[in-house]
């Protein structure tokens, strides 16, 4: 597979707005390194699925374009999936066929499948074009990827299921390094040209390919909160009953966490699916951060009441790994131990000590791997309802110190330390605290 060679200046403006988004929310190159790495070990054809609504190619295809070919510019080629929805209501109005659905699915009388197969097609052309002005390379493939059962012939006309998946194609675009560009045709056994929902579509060729991302660009860019607020991650493992119980998740985000959650019961545990916008998916790919939603399986949380009920080993190595230094010696004796909360796994905990009748929080440690994973998000959220009055520290110089600010009430700058609290109501109580936060011993060896 080739990389492009050239440099950001002499790529075309929409792939330039791509880096230079990208760049900036990146405090150094470590995090795209790491990522690059990762992606760039898996078959090309096993990187990526994107679905792209046809409102997306309709109303924002410059920022689509030029997010597909700067992924092909750091040598990665995803396979789109696109829908065409508004595109077929205008084109099978004009040939006399209004819109009507059953269960979701468009009705297709089989004397429209010419202007469906016309429309799709252009619709992959106009995509594919999109991408290669912005100096991407990609191969139109419209049909001929999925094979198909009709539903119910009757009821629906010519609307089929997938019930196989061709990857002959798709696999020689992407070790080619063009990124594949399917549209929604499929084909029965007896030759007959059908049409196939979007989503059943990626949900056929995820079952296939078992790719490391899924992505659904939207409109939204992200599932909303019930303030309308976007939702950075959710953990299904840790949040999918209390979201589905929410009277607030309705519709069709609850049909969406339905989907994903199907489509990731059926895949490794390192996949996942974002939710994110066009000019928004190098940042969510790329960055621990993200842009937009993103959710995974996730790993169940344990919480620990005592160090007895800990695997002692596993968590000194994730604290390791996390501050790159040891907790020292006699850690876990010295520690006036309240809880811990930790994924199944060992991939970020929260560990908690009791100062008088204060929680403590004394170490909040989560790998680099599992930062855009959402798991130390997941472990804020159970150490956040444990200890509504909580104080910690941190050294100035930490990089998580945004973080901290961004959800503490109050800090407090003492010595090497800052010194962070929530849910104090007793004003009086915090000169103390801080004081005898910042005098306890260090707990890691140092360097």
């Amino acid at each position: 597979m080739t990389r492009e060679s050239a440099s950001p200046a002499a790529q075309p403006a929409p792939v330039r707005a791509a880096i230079v988004q990208l760049l900036s929310n990146m405090r150094d190159g470590k995090e795209i390194r790491e990522y690059l790495t990762r992606f760039s070990a898996l078959d090309q054809e096993r990187f990526a699925v994107i679905k792209v609504g046809g409102a997306i190619i309709e109303e924002d295809l410059e920022a689509l374009a030029g997010a597909l070919a700067f992924l092909q510019s750091v040598g990665l080629a995803p396979i789109v999936v696109h829908g065409g929805g508004p595109q077929l209501n205008t084109a099978l109005e004009a040939a006399g066929f209004p819109e009507q659905r059953v269960d979701g699915l468009r009705i297709t009388p089989p004397d429209a499948m010419g202007a469906v197969r016309d429309t799709l097609t252009a619709v992959n052309l106009k995509l594919v074009q999109a991408v290669r002005d912005c100096g991407g390379r990609a191969a139109a493939i419209p049909s001929g990827v999925f094979e198909a059962e009709l539903i119910d012939e009757v009821k629906l006309g010519r609307v089929g299921e997938p019930s196989g998946v061709r990857l002959d194609l798709v696999a020689a675009a992407a070790r080619a390094g063009q990124a594949p560009i399917l549209g929604c045709l499929g084909d029965t056994a007896d030759g007959r040209l059908v049409n196939v929902n979007a989503d059943s579509a990626v949900r056929a060729l995820v079952h296939a390919l078992q790719p490391y991302k899924i992505v659904f660009l939207t409109g939204t860019g992200a599932l909303l909160d019930a303030q309308g607020a976007p939702i950075s991650a959710i953990n299904l493992a840790t949040d999918h009953d209390d979201l589905m119980a929410a009277d607030w998740v309705t519709g069709g985000m609850r049909l969406k966490l339905q989907e994903i959650k199907r489509l990731l019961d059926d895949l490794p545990l390192s996949s996942s699916v974002s939710i994110t916008r066009p000019s928004e998916l190098a940042k969510e790919l790329f960055t621990h951060a993200g842009a937009g939603t993103l959710v995974r399986r996730g790993e169940r949380m344990l919480e620990l009441a005592s160090t007895d009920q800990m695997d002692q080993p596993r968590m000194a190595e994730l604290i390791e790994r996390s501050f790159g230094r040891k907790p020292v010696a006699d850690y876990f004796n010295r520690l006036d131990f309240d809880r811990a909360f930790v994924t199944e796994q060992y991939r970020a905990a929260a560990i908690t000590a009791r100062l008088g009748d204060a929680v403590y929080l004394d170490k909040f440690a989560v790998l680099d791997e599992a930062r855009g994973e959402g798991l130390g998000g997941a472990v804020w959220k159970r150490l956040i309802a444990h200890a509504p009055r909580l104080y910690w520290r941190s050294r100035s110089d930490n990089p998580v110190n945004d973080f901290y600010f961004s959800t503490c009430h109050g800090a407090v700058k003492q010595g090497r330390w800052t010194v962070f609290w929530r849910g104090e109501d007793d004003l009086t109580r915090i000169p103390q605290m801080v004081a005898r936060i910042a005098a306890l011993p260090p707990t890691l060896e140092e360097a």
